[in-house]
């Protein structure tokens, strides 16, 4: 990709109708993971990743049906498996950590998603990459040593299964990235459940405990949490640019701080802010420029246009 200079990029307001569905995206998915280490501690997290999987197919479900399945329409079935083992192996350690994981700990580290996507993109797709997002890159990794501090305070289980988890995350959405050229939203959100349903119950089968209702309702609440927060992702993005709403996606961190305090009496330190602010600062520039790239690709004359780049993948698909 060119990385020659944009004149006079101007970022403008987003409707306060989309501004609102994405506070209320990031507010949806934050009490999705706090209700998601609340069931963990009486549900092994990976029987949890299961139940979310179910109800999210079974929210699913009726869109599949009035498609007349036409959903499991696909030239790319193995694309699709690969992307179902990625994400089942994500999801259940990014559940185990937040079992043991202070919520705005485990959100700020999750800001690296895009930063991994970029090396991924790199390394697997042979996009270029040019100056300025290696120093956005080098940037948005110093902001994880800042959160982690390796050397100075020991490195939990929590915060490495965060860190791997989102390395099979970014590998996922790459996967997204390729299979959105053939394929529909709906395709791809249907082999997701259909390839994680299956995988989650065997893994979840060694650890499993029969649920009592409260624990099914609350399991049922983070599954209806994730699909609302799903749903006000998209559609603020339909009614807003991704340039413009990225920067709301930071309001994750102060939501999980806020509910972090209130139900678990945790307190991020310093450290947690300011490295997170860093990753997404990073993560937020790298969005930006794929997005300003793919803008003047579209509005170029006579030239090949520019898929969005890796950052943008990452910032238009959440990852629970």
């Amino acid at each position: 990709m060119s990385e020659s200079p944009v004149t006079a990029p101007s970022i403008s307001a987003p409707p306060l109708k989309a501004t609102l569905m994405m506070v209320g995206s990031a507010f949806c998915f934050c009490v999705m993971h706090a209700l998601v280490a609340r069931a963990s501690q009486e549900v092994p997290p990976i029987e949890v990743a299961f139940f979310r999987n179910l109800f999210g197919f079974l929210v699913l479900l009726p869109a599949i049906m009035r498609s007349r399945f036409i959903a499991f329409r696909t030239t790319k079935l193995h694309l699709h498996a690969v992307r179902g083992g990625l994400n089942s192996v994500s999801m259940m350690m990014f559940f185990s950590a937040l079992a043991i994981t202070p919520l705005a700990e485990a959100t700020a580290l999750s800001y690296t998603a895009p930063l991994f996507m970029t090396i991924g993109a790199v390394l697997v797709l042979h996009e270029k990459i040019h100056a300025r997002r290696m120093v956005a890159l080098a940037i948005g990794f110093l902001g994880a040593l800042v959160v982690l501090r390796p050397g100075m305070v020991p490195i939990g289980l929590g915060p490495m299964l965060v860190i791997g988890s989102t390395v099979l995350w970014a590998g996922s959405m790459l996967d997204i990235k390729i299979l959105a050229r053939t394929d529909s939203s709906l395709t791809i959100a249907t082999y997701m459940v259909v390839f994680l349903m299956p995988i989650t119950l065997v893994a979840a089968l060694f650890v499993w405990q029969w649920p009592t209702w409260e624990q099914l309702g609350i399991m049922f609440l983070l599954g209806a949490c994730g699909s609302a927060g799903h749903m006000l992702f998209t559609e603020a993005f339909r009614h807003g640019d991704t340039t413009a709403l990225m920067p709301l996606d930071f309001t994750k961190l102060i939501w999980a701080s806020i509910i972090g305090f209130l139900f678990f009496g945790q307190m991020p330190d310093m450290w947690t802010w300011i490295g997170g602010t860093v990753i997404f600062a990073s993560a937020t520039y790298l969005s930006y420029r794929e997005h300003q790239l793919a803008r003047r690709a579209k509005t170029a004359p006579l030239t090949t246009a520019i898929p969005p780049g890796p950052a943008t993948a990452a910032a238009e698909l959440p990852r629970s």
